[in-house]
């Protein structure tokens, strides 16, 4: 189970991340990874399956990892109407290992991140 001091552990150890308020990190002004809290539409579109705990909102590469991630880790990822279309996937913080939530984070961020820098922290 992983909590908001994992979360904010694993941003701090990317370059050039900016927390722009509450648990809402950037990179050079790109959104990366937030706090997603489930609004009534969310509610109302997940029904019995909407989740209690903490949610964090994450870019990923392009809809075909969103999906892949949601098909194989159910219990972790999920998504909303609002996010159909777009390279995003949700994930339940008290389903998430530490390990696999660093890994999310991590890939967020070099989804969002200017080359020049991924090619940096990678190198």
């Amino acid at each position: 189970m992983a909590t908001w001091d994992d979360v904010e552990g694993t941003v701090s150890g990317l370059p050039d991340v900016v927390e722009t308020s509450p648990r809402v990190w950037k990179v050079r002004k790109k959104l990366f990874v937030w706090e997603r809290p489930l609004r009534k539409r969310d509610l109302a579109a997940l029904g019995d399956s909407a989740p209690d705990g903490d949610i964090l909102g994450a870019r990923v590469s392009d809809e075909g990892v969103k999906l892949a991630l949601i098909a194989d880790e159910p219990d972790v990822y999920f998504t909303t109407p609002h996010f159909d279309g777009y390279p995003i996937v949700l994930a339940r913080l008290d389903a998430i290992a530490a390990p696999e939530l660093t890994e999310l984070i991590t890939e967020a961020w070099l989804c969002q991140a200017p080359k020049t820098l991924t090619r940096k922290f990678l190198g």
